[in-house]
């Protein structure tokens, strides 16, 4: 079982759990179970304070373990992931993505790909059982500053300069004080595109404070007041987008997707008419497709998750209502930027205004609760909530996933179904049912 990865890569509270010790070992023993096929690990990082720290921590570890380093500075985490499919390496971006600025997080990608669990285990191991290895010193590797994301923007310039054609568009921007920022104005103004960038004055500390996708009420006010006719939300590191329509009105990832599968299919783009979401995802979505002829596919929670069926049932579009969504035509991982603008070229496609198209697509009430607790293995296995769960499980028209996050040391519940207080009985019961387990000695 794993004790460092969780749905997500390492991720912590800096100089808790996640140290430039803990750092140091990933480093070194990503050195010990690569070094003989890969030459070079690509590093980048987001705005956090604590990046460059656990940076030189994480080089330290692989240079001493005679692994060449290039560090990427500040970039995207689907920019790393496309350098090292690019380059057919490895590489690691520190980031604690959607969470606030005291989390960090080191995340692992393989020629373009999040790495395998079995993967994740071996270098647990390794780090666990301090089994690391220092090169002769004649072998330590070679550091050097190169931030590659050139590659990267004329990627992604390459794959849209002819497909969008309306410049009109108004669009605010918000790259949440994050990793966005230091592409966003390179992709977009050689697209011709017409926008504004709002929170990109990042300081170490103010990364997805109050902005950014998990906080929309920012964008939602500049766009009502400004006047724009659509918004753009990434989180810290642009894995994930999310729309807001002319009315201020939120655009989730389940939207985003059932459009987006509207053109793919016309496009003769999505392979096996199927589209891959998680549990997570509103059941209005599933009617969509359905009446669509689009065939959805579910998975548990975590875009690693999603890939891996997507791969298995060689599907092109899948993601998660958050916003993280992968064009598997596109790229290796989740991309913000892709995802803006796979849906901008939607919205020109289907010839309708945002907030005319989110209104064809059917939504149940659904609540979201995020408890913060002290041990979420010990209250996840507990028998009261599984009994608790399996009782809510019999109600027709309603579903209730109840799981312990990834990445943070929270419960996540989500209820949804036809009966709005069911819903709240439902979410106050687990709540009181949670916090009284987490208050037991």
């Amino acid at each position: 079982m794993k004790m460092l990865f969780g749905t997500d890569g390492i991720r912590d509270v800096v100089n808790e759990t996640l140290t430039v010790d803990l750092a140091m070992k990933l480093g070194n023993a990503l050195a010990n179970l690569f070094g003989n096929k890969y030459k070079k690990l690509y590093i980048a990082r987001d705005t956090r304070n604590s990046g460059k720290m656990l940076e030189m921590a994480l080089a330290s570890g692989a240079l001493a373990g005679g692994l060449n380093v290039e560090s990427c500075g500040v970039l995207t985490t689907p920019a790393l992931a496309y350098i090292t499919k690019k380059e057919k390496s490895i590489g690691v971006v520190i980031s604690a993505s959607h969470n606030p600025f005291m989390y960090n997080g080191l995340k692992v990608f393989c020629e373009g790909f999040k790495i395998s669990d079995e993967t994740e285990e071996k270098l647990e191991e390794i780090m666990q059982k301090n089994l690391l290895k220092y090169c002769n010193y004649v072998d330590i590797g070679e550091y050097i500053e190169d931030s590659s994301k050139e590659d990267y923007i004329d990627y992604i310039v390459s794959l849209y300069q002819d497909k969008i054609k309306n410049k009109e568009l108004k669009i605010a921007v918000d790259v949440a004080n994050g990793a966005a920022g230091s592409v966003i104005d390179n992709i977009f103004q050689k697209l011709g595109l017409n926008y504004s960038v709002y929170k990109n004055s990042p300081n170490g500390f103010n990364i997805n404070d109050k902005c950014g996708s998990t906080s929309l009420d920012y964008l939602s006010k500049v766009i009502l007041k400004e006047g724009y006719d659509l918004g753009i939300l990434f989180d810290g590191d642009a894995d994930r987008c999310l729309f807001i329509n002319k009315k201020g009105e939120v655009v989730n990832g389940d939207m985003l997707i059932a459009l987006s599968a509207l053109k793919l299919k016309a496009q003769k783009r999505l392979k096996n008419n199927t589209v891959v979401v998680t549990v997570m995802s509103n059941l209005g979505l599933e009617e969509f497709l359905k009446k669509n002829e689009i065939k959805i596919l579910r998975t548990q929670v975590g875009d690693k998750y999603v890939l891996e069926k997507m791969l298995e049932k060689d599907s092109v579009l899948g993601g998660e209502q958050s916003g993280h969504i992968i064009f598997l035509d596109r790229s290796t991982t989740g991309d913000g930027i892709i995802t803006a603008l796979e849906s901008i070229e939607t919205l020109e496609f289907l010839s309708k205004p945002l907030e005319v198209l989110i209104n064809e697509i059917p939504k149940y009430p659904q609540q979201l609760e995020n408890i913060t607790v002290k041990d979420k293995i010990k209250i996840i296995e507990d028998d009261r909530v599984k009994k608790l769960t399996m009782k809510y499980q019999t109600f027709e028209n309603f579903r209730i996933v109840v799981r312990p996050s990834g990445t943070e040391h929270k419960i996540r519940i989500m209820t949804e179904g036809s009966d709005e207080k069911i819903i709240e009985s439902c979410t106050k019961e687990f709540r009181n049912l949670i916090q009284s387990i987490d208050n037991e000695s």
